[in-house]
C-alpha cells in the first residue's frame, strides 16, 4: 500500500494567554449550537406546542443530562479498577480533565432531563424525544471528528487503501507486531501500523447517515415513537457494526474471554432491542399534529 497518511493534528484550537481551547472542546459547544438553531427552527413549524424560553430550558437540562449521565457512566463502567473510586476516590467523578464520557450515558441524562421537562409541560414524553431524535446526530458527528483531530479511539490495523497511522497508538504497534510478526515491516516502513480511522466510519454513520435519514423522515409528521425508534436502531446497529474494527477501551479490553465483545457493543444491543420496539410501537400510535401557524413566541 501507498504510505499512509499520518494523524498528527493539533488539538488546540487556539490560545488565549495562559488558556488553550482545544477542538474537542469546541466540537461539543457546536453540537450544542446546531441543536439550538435546528431545535428552533422545528419549533418554528409546530413540531412541538412550546414557546422558545421553554425550549431554551428544554436545550439547558438536555445539555446538563449529556454531561452528569455521561462522566457518571463512563465512571462507572469504563473507569480502570471499576466502581472502586465511589469509596476510595469520590472526587475522581469531578476530574474532567483527565476525560472519560460515555455516549449511553449521556443519551440517559438526555432522556432523563426530556422526561423532566416533558412532565412540567405536560407533553407526552415520546413527543418530547421525537422531537429532539433528529438534532442528536449533529453532535455525536462533531465529537467523533474530535476524537479524530485527538488521535485517539483509533482502530485496528488494516490493509485498506484508506488505513491511517495514529502516532500516540505507537506503544500499542509495538506490541500488536510482538504477537503477529507480519506487521513488523509495516512498523518499520511507515513508524506505526496503519490502522481503520473508525473515528471517521462513526461519523459518517452516527453523524451523516442519521442525520439525514431522521431529519429527511421527521420532516413530515409521524406517528408517535418512529423517529425515536428509528434513532435507538440506527445507533445501535452502527456502534456495533463498528467496534468490530475499532479497538477496546484498554482498561476493559475484550469480554468475556472472547477476542470481538467489547462494552460498546454489550450497551448498544439494548438499543437495537429499544429501537425495534418502538417501530413496532408506532404501527398504531397517534400523530402529533402541527401547532396551528406554526408555535409562537
Amino acid at each position: 500500500m501507498s504510505q499512509p497518511y499520518v494523524v498528527h493534528l493539533n488539538p488546540v484550537a487556539f490560545q488565549l494567554g495562559p488558556v488553550q481551547v482545544h477542538w474537542y472542546g469546541l466540537m461539543y459547544l457546536l453540537g450544542f449550537f446546531g441543536a439550538i438553531v435546528l431545535g428552533e427552527y422545528r419549533r418554528r413549524r409546530g413540531r412541538l406546542p412550546v414557546s422558545r424560553e421553554a425550549l431554551s430550558d428544554l436545550f439547558f437540562y438536555g445539555m446538563m443530562g449529556v454531561i452528569v449521565g455521561g462522566r457518571v457512566w463512563y465512571m462507572l463502567f469504563y473507569y480502570a479498577g471499576g466502581p472502586r473510586w465511589i469509596w476510595t476516590d469520590p472526587l475522581a467523578l469531578f476530574k474532567v480533565w483527565d476525560g472519560g464520557m460515555s455516549f449511553h450515558g449521556g443519551l440517559l441524562g438526555v432522556l432523563a432531563a426530556s422526561l423532566w421537562w416533558s412532565r412540567r409541560h405536560k407533553l407526552h414524553f415520546f413527543d418530547t424525544v421525537d422531537f429532539v431524535a433528529p438534532l442528536i446526530p449533529l453532535g455525536l458527528g462533531l465529537g467523533r471528528l474530535g476524537n479524530f483531530i485527538n488521535g485517539e479511539l483509533w482502530g485496528k490495523p488494516g490493509t485498506v487503501p484508506w488505513a491511517m497511522v495514529f502516532p500516540q497508538a505507537h506503544g500499542e504497534d509495538v506490541q500488536y507486531v510482538a504477537g503477529h510478526p507480519a506487521w513488523a515491516e509495516a512498523l518499520q516502513r511507515y513508524g506505526g501500523l496503519p490502522r481503520h480511522p473508525s473515528e471517521l466510519y462513526e461519523l459518517a454513520l452516527e453523524g451523516v447517515v442519521m442525520f439525514a435519514v431522521l431529519w429527511l423522515v421527521s420532516m413530515k409528521p409521524r406517528p408517535r415513537y418512529l423517529v425515536s425508534g428509528l434513532f435507538a436502531l440506527m445507533y445501535g446497529c452502527f456502534r456495533f457494526a463498528v467496534e468490530f474494527v475499532r479497538v477496546p477501551d484498554p482498561q476493559l479490553g475484550y469480554l468475556f474471554g472472547t477476542s470481538w465483545v467489547t462494552m460498546g457493543q454489550m450497551q448498544s444491543l439494548p438499543l437495537v432491542v429499544v429501537g425495534l420496539l418502538l417501530l413496532w410501537m408506532s404501527r398504531r400510535a397517534p400523530v402529533l399534529p402541527l401547532a396551528e401557524g406554526g408555535a409562537k413566541g
